[in-house]
């Protein structure tokens, strides 16, 4: 049995423990979490959330896509969220990854995608860069709560980028 079918399954399984009727896709702590789909990184447990408090949307780096944009945009302006919360992390697989490998591997099997891998050298610099692209997007109409946080799955810490520089930013 493949992993698929095996997944199919269990939810059948625990269907009455997966079910939440009556449950708002509101989320209730009006956040919206924006993540790397790296395994080691459990975000439930990480930032002390349960179904139902969040959105969270992941993709390879936790970066700023333009479809990650789409859905915090959806987050705020359809389901009430009113704050973003970027998390990176240490020994991220695109940290010092090659653009042009990766686009000559898709070359390889014929394929040429609309987009870019997303490859950085610098975290932070990528997670301030991610930050200041979402507090600039006219398409977000709540970006005065919006902060980045890097983890380190060797260690279980969470930091927070530039906590000096961001509440400077807010004294008048």
């Amino acid at each position: 049995m493949g992993n698929a079918e095996q997944m199919l399954s269990f939810a059948a399984s625990r269907a009455p423990e997966l079910a939440a009727p009556g449950l708002s896709p509101r989320p209730r702590r009006k956040v919206a979490v924006l993540a790397c789909m790296d395994t080691r990184i459990d975000l439930f447990a990480m930032l002390g959330l349960q179904r139902g408090d969040a959105h969270i949307i992941r993709n390879a780096g936790g970066l700023v896509t333009d479809d990650a944009i789409r859905s915090l945009s959806v987050s705020q302006r359809l389901l009430g969220t009113e704050e973003i919360v970027v998390v990176m992390h240490e020994n991220c697989g695109l940290k010092g990854a090659s653009e042009d490998r990766f686009a000559a591997l898709l070359v390889e099997d014929g394929v040429l995608p609309q987009w870019r891998l997303g490859a950085f050298d610098d975290l932070e610099g990528t997670l301030r860069h991610s930050l200041e692209r979402l507090r600039a997007c006219r398409e977000l109409p709540h970006r005065e709560h919006i902060r980045g946080f890097i983890f380190d799955p060797e260690t279980g810490a969470l930091r927070e980028l530039g906590v000096a520089a961001h509440a400077a930013a807010r004294e008048p």
